[in-house]
């Protein structure tokens, strides 16, 4: 995924898309999929948020003619992600967290091991997604998905500072979060 292209230069894609060329969708897909399962890991439990990449685009190919501004797609597809999560938590019950990612590892300075054991990374996800929801967007973008803070800030449409705030005060949360629950 190259996050790095984005505003301006999504403006034109979205026109083409708009007139039914899929490989201009598809471009914007692959530019943007990342963030969009970013901010829905962050909502919902993994293994939901793979099925729900796929409706968010599909809405998103429906809903092109709604778009208000070309320059700002990812942003409205983060949008869409988000109000799919909402609605999936409204017709579902909560499913535990099985994740079992190498990215979570970042996390902790504890053992290597302890992370990826998937109970571990189910527990640092469950707390993540207990923070606020501006540090777990961010925190989820930046540590499972590996996006830069450029590249979240393009991806939401935050500033390059308020991502870099709230990547800085999400760790501390995070870590003082896993601290109290005997985390290194």
């Amino acid at each position: 995924m190259d996050t790095a292209h984005h505003g301006s230069e999504d403006g034109p894609l979205v026109a083409r898309s708009r007139a039914g060329e899929r490989p201009a969708f598809r471009a914007l897909y692959e530019r943007h999929v990342g963030a969009v399962h970013g901010v829905l890991v962050s909502r919902v439990a993994p293994q939901d948020a793979d099925d729900l990449v796929q409706d968010v685009f599909v809405a998103a190919w429906r809903g092109l003619s709604s778009l208000r501004d070309d320059d700002h797609v990812g942003a409205w597809l983060m949008g869409i992600a988000r109000n799919l999560a909402r609605r999936h938590h409204a017709r579902a019950r909560p499913t535990p967290l099985p994740l079992a990612d190498p990215a979570v590892e970042a996390l902790v300075d504890g053992p290597a091991g302890r992370a990826a054991d998937e109970h571990a990374a189910g527990e640092i996800l469950d707390q993540i997604r207990a923070l606020p929801e501006a540090y777990r967007e961010t925190l989820v973008l930046r540590l499972v998905e590996g996006l830069t803070g450029p590249e979240i800030a393009a991806a939401t449409g935050l500033t390059h500072g308020s991502v870099r705030v709230n990547l800085s005060r999400g760790m501390k949360l995070l870590r003082d979060v896993l601290r109290k629950e005997g985390w290194p």
